[in-house]
């Protein structure tokens, strides 16, 4: 459970942090049958699909390091899910906010989707 209690944590920093930033958050932990996306924000133009990874220290990694192949093609069925669902006309773009310790690092279109 301790991880779970640091997720959850980290998340409500990046959602601080990002409204603090101009995101407009949509949604938060939105879930479908094949997986969940941790916020869902308005940025300008731009739908962004947002994976929070936090890490106490680097013992186990970066936490942006996290981000396996595997989870990356998660995010992306259920950002096409969330488009199908609720069509937004606009841009979309995937972003990862890292949270080590302290420090708060964001990658804006931090991978792209391969059609």
């Amino acid at each position: 459970m301790p991880n779970l209690d640091l997720g959850r944590r980290g998340e409500e920093r990046a959602l601080r942090w990002l409204k603090s930033q101009g995101y407009r958050i949509v949604a938060r932990n939105w879930r479908w049958r094949g997986g969940e996306v941790d916020l869902i924000a308005r940025d300008g133009d731009y739908l962004v699909f947002i994976e929070v990874k936090t890490r106490t220290d680097e013992g186990f990694g970066r936490p942006e390091e996290a981000l396996t192949p595997a989870k990356r093609e998660r995010l992306i069925r259920a950002a096409r899910h969330y488009v199908a669902t609720y069509r937004p006309e606009l841009e979309l773009r995937f972003d990862v906010v890292a949270i080590e310790g302290e420090e708060i690092r964001l990658y804006r279109d931090a991978f792209q989707v391969e059609e």
